[in-house]
């Protein structure tokens, strides 16, 4: 199905979803088409009315040469000069989902005319997405002021091919288009990622027996929070039909009492990485902006901005970092009181019959992946680019090492929500018990893969093609 942008506030976070994650093709419509060749034409008059104009990188040289004015003739050669002197990065490059993600947001500035493109670079930019596979895109080196050095690689081929005006390399490489659609892909991963947390810490919650009081319905007012609500909520759904008999007659240890309040941090960072996406993607953020037509100004004016500089994703993914860390350590905690008998009231490490089955050694593995999460879920501070920047360029964005910290703190917590979930599984095998109705489904589908033991066995090479049915279900790909 093709996706139709009118407006930037087509570009939505469903819209990265259908065209980055499902390969959707774009199409602009003829409404935004006309709005684009009119701010072109009014752009242009600009420019031509006015030979003292200063406009950075149309009348005036880039970067160091901001100051250099350029004449009319300077200045059209000058617009022919493709990006590729800004592709100086290298090293590990983004997912195909993510650079397109990137093109779709590179049209928010595009559709209402404020890059002052032609239309016929606006549509060569949308026809990426109904093409090839797109540039690899180097995520590592970048240090730069701005996007320029991860989206001269990508928009580099397309710069080559066409016939360049004024303004029209800026339009390509300047602005957050890139800060957007990695905001983007992080909170939507996040969303799944959470609702994957959800039902295997349920499941715990059932191995163990825990009292239903831990998640019940009055916390909701008590605590005040629509976040935890929202969690508590959520694993009371799961845990929907289970015996209230039997059930341990005292509390739980403190890692599933807590849980709700946790995950309820978690969802806070989801919604928080979910409105900073939704902003970013529809936000014009290029530089120089073009303002079209208004009162008291018939061609429209031209300003110098910072809107390149995106600094509302990196909190946001930093937000998300800290929330898998803190669920790596739930993970872990909850994992060892199961293997416990002391604490689960459950056969020594889930021993069936005396068998010696044995997972005690996965606790270890867990303190592994929450020293992942933890470390990849360290703070993310703007860098100066003193050091190696050049002329004006003296800060620089640092949404793609945050972009790749948050999504490294993702696996480690995908990892330990498969170890948890085979344990859980484990749990209700030597017991003898089912899954809450609800839970049904889901243990069928870990067990399908992960399927419960009676042997000594190696459990890593067990739950590794879990976590990675966990990653695809993650990003759509099961």
């Amino acid at each position: 199905m093709t996706t139709t942008i009118a407006t930037r506030r087509d570009i939505t976070l469903e819209a990265v979803h259908r065209v980055a994650w499902h390969r959707s093709p774009v199409r602009l419509a003829g409404s935004a088409l006309a709005r684009i060749a009119a701010c072109r034409a009014s752009f242009m008059a600009l420019i031509d009315s006015d030979p003292d104009l200063f406009i950075y990188g149309v009348t005036s040289g880039y970067g160091q040469n901001a100051r250099q004015r350029l004449s009319p003739a300077e200045r059209k050669e000058h617009a022919r000069r493709p990006p590729g002197s800004a592709a100086a990065s290298f090293g590990a490059t983004l997912p195909d989902r993510v650079a397109r993600a990137i093109v779709l947001a590179r049209l928010a500035n595009f559709v209402e005319g404020h890059a002052a493109v032609t239309p016929a670079l606006a549509q060569a930019v949308a026809g990426l997405l109904d093409g090839p596979p797109l540039p690899a895109i180097p995520w590592q080196g970048q240090g730069g002021a701005g996007e320029i050095l991860s989206l001269s690689y990508l928009f580099e081929p397309l710069a080559q091919s066409f016939d360049l005006a004024e303004k029209e390399t800026l339009a390509l490489i300047n602005g957050s288009p890139s800060a957007a659609a990695l905001a983007a892909d992080s909170a939507l991963a996040a969303r799944r990622r959470l609702d994957l947390a959800i039902p295997v810490f349920a499941l715990a919650f059932e191995a163990l027996k825990t009292p239903l009081e831990h998640v019940a319905s009055e916390l909701d007012d008590l605590w005040g929070d629509d976040g935890e609500a929202h969690a508590l909520r959520a694993l009371r759904a799961c845990l929907t039909g289970v015996p209230t008999e039997d059930r341990r007659p005292y509390q739980a240890p403190v890692s599933f009492r807590v849980l709700p309040r946790v995950l309820g941090q978690a969802f806070r960072a989801v919604v928080e990485a979910e409105r900073a996406a939704t902003v970013s993607l529809a936000s014009v953020s290029d530089n120089p902006v073009y303002i079209p037509p208004h009162d008291g100004y018939p061609l429209g004016r031209v300003y110098s901005t910072g809107g390149y500089h995106n600094a509302m994703a990196t909190p946001a993914l930093d937000g998300l970092g800290h929330a898998w860390a803190e669920l790596c350590l739930l993970a872990d905690r909850q994992a060892t009181k199961l293997l416990d008998g002391r604490y689960s009231l459950l056969p020594d490490q889930l021993r069936v019959d005396g068998a010696e089955t044995y997972f005690g050694c996965l606790p270890m593995a867990l303190v592994g992946y929450y020293e992942e999460a933890r470390h990849a879920a360290a703070r993310t501070f703007t860098p100066a680019s003193e050091s190696g920047g050049f002329g004006q360029n003296d800060v620089a964005p640092p949404t793609f090492l945050a972009w790749a910290k948050e999504a490294d703190a993702g696996r480690a917590l995908v990892a330990a929500l498969a170890t948890l979930a085979v344990i859980a599984s484990q749990a209700l095998h030597v017991t003898g018990r089912a899954a809450p109705p609800p839970l049904a489904p889901f243990l069928e589908e870990i067990r399908a893969i992960a399927v419960p033991t009676t042997a000594v066995v190696a459990p890593g090479p067990l739950l590794e093609p879990l976590a990675q049915h966990f990653a695809r279900r993650i990003h759509d790909v099961v």
